[in-house]
């Protein structure tokens, strides 16, 4: 099977079961989303989720994480994976905010990626989720499950599938089919024991006929 018609497939069948998709991160406004994206590094959403609506409303704005410090932000987030680091990511995150970009969250991937604790892929979360701009968050769920597909060609490094995602998916889907992949990967294409059985693109997988 040619890989651009891999895609279309796989495309058409997440259009069509899969209209809907959003992160599962809980926040109302992008300052939260910053925070429960750097959270989530090596760490469940659900994990996030328990922790943070506590720390939203101890630190409601940039101003209240700013003139905070990290030994009380790590009480608050101490069940994380690398509490103390986030803690600092955090409070730096916040000050950098208020001196750089106003305490707006900066659109830019550029931008964010200045920001303490904001990566490449953190960045794209950002743009992708709260300005929908065409960008292709690269994390273990879309890296594994792009290249079992086959819709990568086994990328060694995160910002090879995103470049090799972004060419071949419709600019206006990019940012819902990045949350398609994670998804599929975090329910369906899990790393351990994936559930061949109840994958609805497993017509078009390159992995699946290894499996029979």
């Amino acid at each position: 099977m040619r890989k651009e018609e891999r895609y279309k497939e796989v495309i058409h069948w997440f259009e069509e079961n899969m209209p809907v998709a959003e992160t599962e991160l809980h926040y109302k406004e992008p300052f939260q989303l910053l925070i429960a994206v750097i959270l989530s590094a090596q760490c469940t959403d659900k994990r996030v989720n328990m922790v943070t609506p506590t720390l939203f409303e101890t630190f409601p704005t940039p101003e209240a994480m700013a003139a905070s410090s990290p030994e009380v932000v790590y009480e608050y987030i101490k069940s994380i994976s690398y509490p103390n680091n986030k803690a600092k990511h955090l409070v730096g995150m916040a000050r950098k905010l208020l001196s750089d970009f106003g305490g707006k969250v900066p659109s830019d991937i550029n931008e964010l990626q200045k920001l303490p604790g904001v990566g490449r892929k953190t960045a794209n979360v950002i743009a992708s989720v709260v300005y929908d701009k065409p960008a292709m968050a690269v994390d273990t769920h879309v890296f594994r499950v792009a290249n079992r597909i086959g819709l990568t060609n086994h990328s060694k490094t995160p910002l090879e599938p995103e470049k090799e995602l972004v060419g071949h998916i419709p600019e206006k889907l990019i940012p819902k089919a990045h949350h398609w992949l994670i998804l599929h990967g975090r329910y369906v294409c899990t790393a351990r024991n994936p559930k061949c059985d109840i994958c609805g693109i497993k017509s078009w997988c390159k992995y699946f006929p290894e499996q029979k």
